[in-house]
């Protein structure tokens, strides 16, 4: 008897029908490779829940950097944020390969992209990806790279080493400059900083933290002050650079007597 195959569950993830249908084919023709694809981040969401119910997760998803771009506006590459449960799958590809990521952490995910793009294959990177790919390499180098991400190797074409590098050290001294500001701010301002990243306006967060609007609009100052930012939507992306997150916006739970 011939020692079984150990078959590879790849889902292609495109919105351009004919090329994920021509990929999905090609890697067909591979002994060891079965393939799916969906055309939006949502459906491949729901053939990753499938699969999972039916106790077959797929390996390794190949998801198109300019996913949803089509259908979105074109040109904005900032990625949404990934869904809470319940909610619609993330359209834009990186938000897919962190969605993802957190839900689904032992699948390996690749970026298929048009063009070199350092910037974007360092987000890719940081959202969780395994591999940033262009879309007319050969199907050999796509195998070779489906293979290698299963073996926990990160695959980048070497033209973009160096830029990915860049951006990614630029990242790292951005996070911690961020990091250094929200440190010098008090505890409470810290407080109210998690407040205003949940998007909670002055009188919300006057009634949550049980201060007077006009204290509250103190605290903000300060916090926009000790940022050195002039906005508040500009706090709340030094915020998230800095790892803080939003304040639990569930209602405290009051025990009855």
């Amino acid at each position: 008897m011939g020692v079984p195959v150990v078959r590879i569950r790849v889902l292609v993830v495109d919105d351009h029908r004919i090329f994920a249908e021509s990929l999905a084919a090609a890697l067909a023709a591979e002994p060891d490779v079965d393939v799916a694809a969906a055309g939006s981040g949502p459906a491949a969401l729901r053939c990753l829940e499938r699969a999972a119910a039916e106790g077959r997760d797929y390996d390794v998803m190949l998801i198109d950097a300019e996913l949803g771009i089509l259908t979105a506006a074109k040109g904005r590459h900032a990625p949404v944020p990934a869904p809470r449960s319940g909610e619609e799958g993330p359209a834009d590809g990186i938000s897919l390969v962190a969605g993802v990521r957190s839900g689904r952490p032992s699948v390996r995910t690749v970026v298929l992209a048009e063009k070199d793009d350092p910037l974007r294959a360092a987000v890719a990177l940081q959202a969780g990806a395994s591999g940033w790919v262009a879309k007319d390499c050969s199907l050999q180098r796509l195998l070779t790279v489906i293979r290698g991400v299963l073996r926990d190797e990160t695959h980048l074409p070497p033209a973009l080493l160096t830029g990915v590098l860049r951006e990614l050290t630029a990242a790292r001294k951005h996070r911690t400059e961020s990091e250094e500001l929200v440190e010098s701010l008090t505890p409470r301002e810290r407080e109210v900083l998690r407040c205003m990243v949940a998007g909670l306006g002055r009188k919300a967060v006057a009634e949550r933290l049980y201060l007077s609007p006009h204290t509250v609009r103190t605290h903000m100052q300060n916090v926009l002050g000790k940022l050195g930012v002039h906005s508040t939507l500009a706090a709340v992306a030094l915020a998230r650079r800095a790892g803080v997150g939003p304040v639990d916006l569930e209602p405290a739970r009051v025990p009855v007597p």
